[in-house]
């Protein structure tokens, strides 16, 4: 594990952005720098921190995490649901089969908590008791579970627009994608979680909430794309100290980017107006938690 003074250290040499024409034509996400060529795409996973749908700074070594971490999970998922991967050349990049992105993210949440304006806690504490077409129970409390667990679609907004939380009703009517679709991706998905939830449970992590892509192959088959259950897409608590701070009223300890999220949060910061500057101390520690 790298020490606080060695991820100090490497801020200035974090990969902000790539240049690579030959790799064909480039779309820059958020965070990945995808060029297209050939029915390919080289996914190239930069160090950029996105946070309620804005990019917020640069964080050490978060591509080649995210980049890791999602190998691995493809690799353990790939039973359940055919992915994009073709081979992973490099820490930072995947080569990946060109799919068209499906609109609608799956999102999967096993507990109730968050701090952005789309999490399930804000929609909750602010009376929402249907919430993307699930029924809550009144008497909830922050970070609870749920009996069992619930997806909240998501639309996937364009550049520099908002996610939006929807139900699967609201995903038909506007005909985004078709019915069968949408419900192969919700099967899907909650197979997903509970697998992440199983393996994650042997490190005594626990696998909080989760977000799925998919996108169609060249043969129109819906298959797995961008990441899966990474500190970007999903969240992460401690398992050992879960009861204790629950019945506590605490947070709960976490190893993902909400620690981030919840420093911006207490800076004003909820995706409008100028982003606050980030600490040296608060990006290394983000690091830490990424690279735990």
């Amino acid at each position: 594990m790298l020490n606080k003074e060695d991820l100090l250290a490497q801020i200035p040499h974090c990969l902000s952005k790539t240049d690579f024409p030959t790799l064909g034509d480039k779309y820059e996400g958020k965070v990945r720098d995808n060029y297209s060529k050939d029915g390919k795409r080289a996914i190239i996973v930069s160090d950029r921190l996105s946070a309620f749908d804005r990019i917020i700074t640069l964080i050490p070594f978060k591509g080649q995490v995210l980049n890791q971490i999602a190998q691995f999970w493809f690799e353990k998922t790939q039973d359940i649901v055919g992915n994009h991967v073709i081979e992973f050349p490099d820490p930072n990049v995947v080569m990946a089969k060109e799919c068209t992105a499906l609109p609608v993210e799956m999102v999967v949440r096993g507990y109730i908590t968050g701090v952005t304006t789309t999490s399930a806690w804000h929609h909750y504490s602010n009376g929402v008791r249907n919430f993307c077409g699930n029924e809550l129970p009144d008497g909830m409390v922050k970070n609870q579970a749920f009996v069992e667990p619930i997806i909240t679609p998501s639309t996937k907004a364009e550049k520099g627009e908002h996610d939006e939380s929807v139900s699967r009703q609201e995903i038909l009517d506007r005909g985004v994608i078709t019915a069968e679709q949408f419900d192969y991706m919700a099967d899907v998905s909650m197979r997903l979680y509970k697998r992440g939830v199983e393996i994650a449970a042997k490190q005594g992590i626990i696998l909080v909430d989760t977000k799925y892509e998919f996108g169609l192959d060249g043969d129109g088959n819906i298959v797995l794309i961008d990441e899966i259950h990474t500190p970007d897409s999903s969240r992460f608590w401690y398992a050992d100290e879960y009861e204790a701070r629950l019945a506590a009223g605490e947070e709960q300890k976490k190893i993902d980017k909400e620690y981030l999220r919840e420093w911006l949060a207490g800076e004003g910061f909820k995706g409008e107006g100028d982003v606050p500057e980030i600490p040296d101390e608060i990006k290394a520690e983000t690091a830490r938690r990424y690279i735990e």
